[in-house]
């Protein structure tokens, strides 16, 4: 035996051993041999049902049998080129969250259906009704006719209360193969570089969530729904470990107004513009790392003027939880009251501040005057409003932002030019300033436009016709 050998057995003899390894323990209880989450999953699984959403939607014909030669043999409406409707069927999940049959889901998962079917976990179907539709925070409220029957129900827990480790479960309808139950951990919180919603904030977790778990639970270990699982980082479509969830602190502003008989959601509104604290603006302002929402303008009408605040404030914590970055307060002024009285803490010239700030809807400063757009002209299908605080907020907008903005797209020719949130400058060399001055140019005669539009920041020429 070599020198290194006798070395390495003295050491082996030296090291303790612990005495679990020294001395083996039969188990003596069925506790003692298996863990188990099936309590909570009974407990939990039945609340998660399935939803089902159809889609009804017409096909263009082929360009070819729009020519006038072909025409004349196949006509306007001939199987060749007559225009078809293709049916298509989505699939997720949702969670019943009120026994009388309120169900929470994802707004992509039933958006634009025609005809949407919730299965529960017993295999009952039935119709339901779309109480709140909201793309801002992918999510959507569902209603079903169970009469006087109390419908197994999650309650709403405190996402905030969340920590990383924390065990969870994810429960929905992965691929269509039906109900299954995934558990993990979280992997991550306040993860704000998503892209999936208006408001960057989720929960990350390592359980396996596939397609068709969108709007199903993601439930705590007291059986609380602490998340709507909603998206996963895949680069071949499965699971590989990283699915984001809508914390339920959101959940619940959609809840409410649903159960206040509301149709869309009055968010509270702060009119700033914010953006993260860079590492070399925190060095600048003697910071001893960067965090929280630079303020880089304020509307007058904002109630962070009210309440004291000015340019150049960096934004810390609201209500006592740390504001990380302009996602993050985002987040945190959503998930509070309209008219609540909440505690801002900020920092100004290297002093620690704070002031009670007052919530408020976005105001109305000038009449909306939403009109629809009909007749043969390139805004054709399109709804436009004149541009208040109230408006700019609908269709993601600065505050201060003025003139007429398209809300909506619907069916027409508006849909090959335009998008939600373009705002009008100028038609056929016409400034628009008002919804009446876009009316009065499109009642003319032109057969030619020439647009202006705003996008993103830039100013965009648009030409159509001939």
């Amino acid at each position: 035996m070599n020198r290194s050998s006798i070395f390495a057995v003295l050491l082996l003899l030296l090291v303790p051993v612990p005495l679990a390894m020294a001395e083996e323990v039969v188990p003596d209880s069925m506790a003692a041999i298996q863990f188990s989450f099936a309590p909570l999953v009974k407990r939990s699984a039945p609340a998660v049902v399935n939803v089902y959403a159809q889609r009804v939607q017409e096909q263009r014909p082929n360009g070819l049998f729009e020519d006038p030669f072909f025409k004349r043999f196949f006509g306007d409406g001939g199987s060749l080129g007559g225009s078809r409707k293709r049916v298509q069927n989505s699939l997720g999940s949702g969670v019943v969250v009120d026994p009388a049959g309120l169900i929470v889901t994802n707004h992509h998962v039933i958006a634009d259906g025609d005809d949407i079917k919730v299965v529960l976990a017993d295999r009952r179907e039935f119709e339901a009704k779309v109480l709140i539709d909201d793309e801002r925070t992918d999510l959507a409220v569902l209603k079903i006719d169970v009469e006087d029957e109390q419908l197994p129900a999650l309650k709403l827990g405190d996402s905030d209360a969340l920590d990383v480790g924390d065990l969870v479960l994810a429960i929905g309808n992965p691929f269509g193969v039906g109900q299954t139950v995934t558990s993990g951990i979280v992997s991550a919180l306040a993860r704000t570089r998503v892209g999936v919603t208006d408001y960057q904030f989720f929960i990350q977790t390592d359980a396996a969530i596939n397609p068709g778990n969108s709007g199903g639970a993601l439930v705590n270990v007291r059986g609380e729904l602490i998340g709507i699982n909603t998206a996963i980082f895949s680069r071949g479509g499965g699971s590989i470990g990283i699915g984001f969830a809508i914390p339920s602190n959101m959940v619940k502003t959609v809840v409410a107004t649903a159960e206040s008989g509301g149709a869309a959601i009055r968010r509270p509104w702060i009119g700033a513009e914010v953006q993260d604290v860079s590492p070399d603006i925190a060095t600048s302002l003697g910071m001893a790392r960067p965090e929280g929402a630079l303020v880089v303008n304020l509307h007058p009408a904002s109630p962070l003027t009210a309440a004291g605040l000015k340019r150049g404030d960096i934004i810390l914590a609201v209500e006592g939880k740390p504001v990380e970055s302009a996602q993050e307060l985002g987040y945190r002024i959503a998930t509070t009251a309209i008219g609540a009285t909440t505690i801002i803490e900020y920092l100004r010239k290297g002093e620690h501040r704070e002031t009670q700030v007052t919530m408020i809807a976005a105001p109305e400063t000038v009449e909306r005057d939403e009109t629809s757009i009909d007749g043969k002209n390139p805004f054709g299908g399109a709804v436009v409003a004149n541009l208040s605080p109230a408006v700019a907020d609908e269709v993601d907008l600065p505050a201060e932002s003025e003139g007429v903005a398209v809300l909506r797209i619907g069916k027409g020719p508006a849909q090959r030019f335009f998008k939600s949130g373009d705002i009008v400058l100028e038609v056929n060399g016409t400034a628009i300033g008002k919804v009446q001055d876009l009316k009065a140019v499109l009642d003319g005669e032109d057969t030619y436009w020439r647009i202006v539009i705003k996008r993103g920041g830039r100013d965009l020429k648009i030409a159509i016709g001939g």
